[in-house]
């Protein structure tokens, strides 16, 4: 029996009912009077200087009321990608903006764009890694980089060792992980893996483009954002100091997301604030389908060479790593694929070198575990090739390896309470790992793989009013991209001693709610959910002391049943928790309104594991991969909400599927892009949906945790390409070391 009254019980998202019935409004949806449309006037060229921009013919057109250049707008120096406004004098990718045009409609404002005229000179440009890093290489910033924007550490990414280059250059970053000694582990090795391997621009692919409205203040003293973002306090930073304005003058409304991943921490903010303070209007933009996979931020390709060495019981015994990640024009949140690479396994004998390089492409940031899904495609592919050449169980080798509590990690720090062996070996308990020789009979391969991120952490705060009619309601500061707060209406209800129904959890904007930090990262649950806790029992304990009084009793005598607060073993000496509300709102009352409050900050992180399980066949005529079977064994800490819960693997599985099988942005040699729509760039569709799937909750919970609940956002997409080449290894022999796996691809690798 559980411990639990209302932890682990499956509560429906709170606003599912109106995301499927189209009443929820989005931030494109969000209208105001005097409003402005906006769009991008955007360069064709992935490097040139502008040598003129003539926007008259623009301002001739009937509903265009403004066209904004880079001259326009302040000159703010590029201390990330996240303060860029407009190219000044140079672009630097194909699709960066260089004029915005600000119309009655948008049919005006698109009209107004054809009308621009951009006179450019075109520059030689840097496309790929190896021209990136010539000798003799145009630089991407010749007068330095630009600093890294804070989105490692918002996502749990941030593990130190950068060392930046003294001079410009395109490297923006590199860092080294090293033990032991590589001669020796390599000599003790029976069986050495060394293969190339390579992984794509993956584009985050949410549904809502990123979307804002701004409203500057009449008297100039501030503005009003609304925006789909995932980081509105980040947002509020950045806008206040574009605009010269105290923080507190700018308030952050952050919108329904319809899908973020990362992506949507704040890119545009800044310059559609200053387009609405220039013109003192409204303005709103909403990037189309094509702006949006043209001048976003996208997760950036990378190539690796890995050598692996293991003996013949399964011990790995050196691991030497190089990888380079392409971060496109402005650094990104990445390098701790390197980390993670070195930290999973207790590896005696390693060197891990991570190079992160600049190119004249668009600006990447963080998908869903940034870095985690490359790193994990290429040492769980090492590490499988590596057991299958030694007739050894691939889980077997893991558990055998696996690092737990208090090995050092790649920094030498120690990992906390973690749930990696777990795991693995409820995945090799599962039928579908006991029965593969009948999946093989059958035609088909399978494969397994493990992946883990170490979980974000960032201080949160947190209050619960207790109001007339009963209802506790709960103020977080944090915005709901995963059913967060579902779980925080079980979280709170658990504390307080009553039923999820009888709790309202309010999102807030950054003038009314607590910091919560960026959801991201897997930490809102791990982050705010212990300050939802302290509030709901800071809560409770006055509704404790008030009905005490009122029913003449000690207050350790008091329970909370069925909304009402009771003598423990008199049930009939009680008093409605709205009657208690009710006796602190009113004319003359002598109790304090029953507000809680809860805050909350630790430095230690929550690590979470997923074990991974792939079932396919192969069309050996056509190469084309069908994957029949997934199953995801995750380490959840406690399972708060398993209805989310599942849902959220179920989801990072499938986009772990379009890593694996289907997503690539591409570009060609002068640096233009060749995938600007969902036409020619191809993510899973229904018809890709996975007959059987499974995911399976563990529970090793963590004492930092709220009831001992870890982040559960990141890990289910790290492992799913790993699992699905390893299946296509089982299932034809062919080692597969490039995403995705197409079926040309596959069809090569069968035949070499």
């Amino acid at each position: 029996m559980s411990e639990f009254k209302q932890i682990g019980q499956p509560k429906p998202l709170l606003d599912g009912f109106d995301k499927v019935t189209g009443r929820t409004r989005y931030a494109p949806d969000l209208t105001l009077p005097g409003m402005l449309h906006a769009r991008f006037v955007t360069s064709p060229h992935a490097h040139a200087t502008i040598e003129n921009i003539d926007v008259s013919a623009a301002l001739e057109l009937p509903g265009v009321t403004a066209v904004l250049t880079a001259a326009d707008l302040p000159d703010i120096p590029p201390k990330s990608r996240n303060r860029l406004l407009l190219a000044r004098d140079k672009v630097i990718f194909a699709g960066q903006p260089v004029a915005l045009v600000l119309a009655e409609d948008l049919g005006a404002a698109q009209d107004g764009v054809e009308l621009v005229w951009v006179d450019y000179d075109a520059l030689p440009a840097v496309v790929t890694l190896e021209e990136a890093l010539a000798d003799d290489a145009p630089l991407v910033w010749p007068t330095g980089t630009p600093g890294e924007t804070g989105e490692a550490a918002a996502h749990g990414a941030d593990v130190g060792g950068d060392e930046k280059e003294k001079k410009p250059s395109n490297i923006a970053g590199e860092s080294k992980f090293e033990r032991g000694d590589l001669a020796e582990g390599f000599a003790a090795a029976d069986v050495v893996v060394e293969r190339p391997f390579t992984t794509p621009m993956v584009h985050q692919s949410y549904l809502e483009t990123f979307s804002m409205l701004v409203q500057p203040d009449p008297m100039g003293s501030g503005a009003t954002v609304w925006t789909s973002t995932q980081a509105p306090f980040y947002v509020r930073e950045v806008v206040a100091e574009v605009l010269g304005l105290a923080e507190t003058a700018v308030r952050v409304i952050p919108t329904t997301v319809g899908g973020a991943f990362g992506a949507k921490f704040l890119l545009y903010e800044p310059l559609v604030a200053l387009a609405a303070q220039a013109v003192n209007r409204p303005v709103r933009l909403a990037l189309t389908r094509s702006e949006d996979m043209l001048a976003t931020n996208p997760a950036p390709p990378a190539q690796f060479n890995i050598r692996l060495g293991m003996k013949q019981d399964g011990t790995i015994t050196a691991l030497d790593a190089e990888m380079q990640f392409d971060a496109g024009c402005y650094p990104s949140p990445h390098g701790i694929a390197a980390f993670l690479m070195g930290s999973l396994y207790q590896i005696p004998h390693m060197q891990i070198r991570y190079t992160e390089v600049m190119t004249h492409k668009l600006s990447t940031a963080a998908y869903r575990a940034p870095g985690a899904p490359q790193a994990a495609f290429v040492l769980e592919s090492a590490i499988d090739e590596a057991a299958r050449r030694l007739n050894l169980d691939p889980i077997d080798v893991r558990i055998k390896n696996a690092s737990k509590a208090g090995d050092p990690m790649a920094h030498g720090k120690p990992w906390s309470t973690m749930g990696m062996t777990d795991v693995l070996q409820k995945l090799q308990a599962h039928p579908a790992w006991q029965n593969r020789a009948e999946a093989k009979a059958r035609g088909r391969g399978v494969g397994m793989a493990i992946g883990g991120w170490p979980g974000g952490i960032e201080p949160t705060a947190a209050s619960c009013q207790l109001h007339r009619d009963g209802t506790l309601h709960v103020h977080v500061g944090s915005v709901d991209l995963t059913g967060t707060t579902a779980g925080f209406s079980l979280i709170a209800a658990e504390a307080f001693g009553i039923s999820p129904e009888q709790v309202r959890v309010i999102s807030g904007d950054t003038s009314t709610a607590s910091f919560a930090g960026a959801t991201g990262g897997s930490k809102i649950t791990y982050m705010v959910g212990p300050s939802v806790i302290k509030a709901a029992q800071d809560a409770r304990q006055q509704v404790m002391e008030i009905a005490a009084e009122e029913l003449e009793a000690d207050v350790a005598d008091m329970e909370v049943v069925d909304g009402r607060v009771q003598v423990k073993g008199v049930p009939d000496k009680a008093i409605e928790l709205g009657d208690i509300a009710k006796k602190t709102m009113r004319f003359g009352g002598k109790y304090a309104p029953v507000v809680g409050n809860g805050r909350h900050a630790n430095t230690t992180n929550s690590p979470g594991f997923a074990a991974q399980l792939a079932e396919v066949s192969v069309d050996a005529e056509t190469g084309e991969v069908t994957v029949h079977k997934l199953v995801v064994v995750q380490d959840v800490g406690r399972a708060i909400n398993p209805l989310t819960l599942e849902g959220q693997i179920m989801g990072g599985a499938m986009q772990g599927l379009g890593w694996a099988l289907y997503e690539q942005m591409a570009h060609d040699a002068y640096g233009t892009p060749l995938t600007g729509s969902w036409l020619d760039y191809n993510v899973p569709h229904f018809i890709h949906a996975v007959p059987e799937f499974e995911a399976v909750l563990v529970e090793v919970p963590t004492e930092h945790g709220p009831f001992g609940a870890r982040g559960a956002g990141e890990p289910p997409i790290i492992a799913t390409a790993a699992a699905v080449g390893n299946a296509i290894a089982d299932a034809t022999c062919a080692r597969l070391t490039d995403l995705p796996m197409t079926p040309p691809r596959v069809l090569a690798a069968m035949s070499s």
